[in-house]
């Protein structure tokens, strides 16, 4: 795998907040309410606008409970459940992202499809993992701030994954941010751990979006305003990795985790 990029050097950072990216946002959204987009469907960008769609598969990794189906649902502007179901098989959801390439100054429309899958399903069913794995871009490996264990498994779950499958992209999210008071993982943990396995770890909150006027539905633009960062994060990554693979940028030796 390609070492990651430096943050806000394949992407341009805040550009969905600017006016020319909000126009492109306004595909995705409908009243200011996140659209909805099936595995074959795709936005509808105005006749003069043209841009490519790149493409990629993400399996999202971690232990039950620790909010896989709830990230999914923030990214894409879903509810997030309140109570923990979980997921019972394979669940795929798409979400669109245009982002703005620092090099070139175009903007691209990456197509996110998300893999999920309940623990238990993956254990008791021996195909569900090699066909959440095959032709895989990335990996989303998922703990909870209020659940040590979950923190503590993932370099297994990474070794694994490096052995596996070298060449993916590989992210870290910590989920329910906002408990952080109430955290089982410290900061000096974190820290030791981007030190050793230098990978790109992101948080997120676990809190149900913010409404529009009516009080019930959902804000699409402060919602993508609260996932902007890892959309964003996972553009930068997949489009550095795609630039290595096709020779045309370096890539330096990746250090081995102590």
């Amino acid at each position: 795998m390609a070492r990651p990029p430096v943050p806000g050097s394949v992407v341009v950072p805040n550009w969905h907040e600017s006016a020319e990216g909000k126009e492109y946002l306004a595909c995705i959204l409908r009243k200011n309410r996140r659209r909805v987009f099936g595995l074959l469907e795709r936005p509808v960008l105005p006749p003069p606008v043209s841009i490519d769609t790149a493409s990629y598969k993400i399996f999202v990794s971690g232990k039950s409970g620790v909010g896989k189906t709830a990230l999914v649902a923030k990214l894409a502007g879903l509810e997030v459940p309140v109570v923990h179901h979980e997921t019972t098989g394979i669940q795929t959801t798409v979400v669109f992202w245009p982002a703005k390439l620092q090099a070139s100054s175009r903007v691209v429309m990456f197509r996110f499809e998300f893999w999920d899958c309940g623990e238990s399903a993956l254990k008791k069913f021996d195909h569900m993992l090699p066909a959440c794995m095959e032709n895989t871009d990335a990996f989303l490996f998922l703990f909870s701030f209020t659940d040590r264990a979950s923190f503590e498994d993932l370099p297994g779950q990474l070794a694994r994954i490096a052995g596996e499958a070298p060449g993916v992209v590989r992210m870290v999210i910590g989920s329910k941010f906002d408990q952080y008071m109430h955290t089982d993982v410290p900061e000096r943990d974190l820290t030791a751990f981007r030190q050793a396995w230098e990978l790109p770890l992101l948080r997120v909150k676990s809190v149900p979006g913010r409404r529009l006027a009516d009080g019930r539905t959902l804000d699409g633009r402060a919602g993508l305003a609260d996932v902007a960062h890892i959309l964003n994060g996972l553009a930068e990554q997949l489009w550095h990795q795609d630039q290595v693979a096709a020779g045309l940028l370096p890539n330096p030796p990746e250090s081995a985790p102590e």
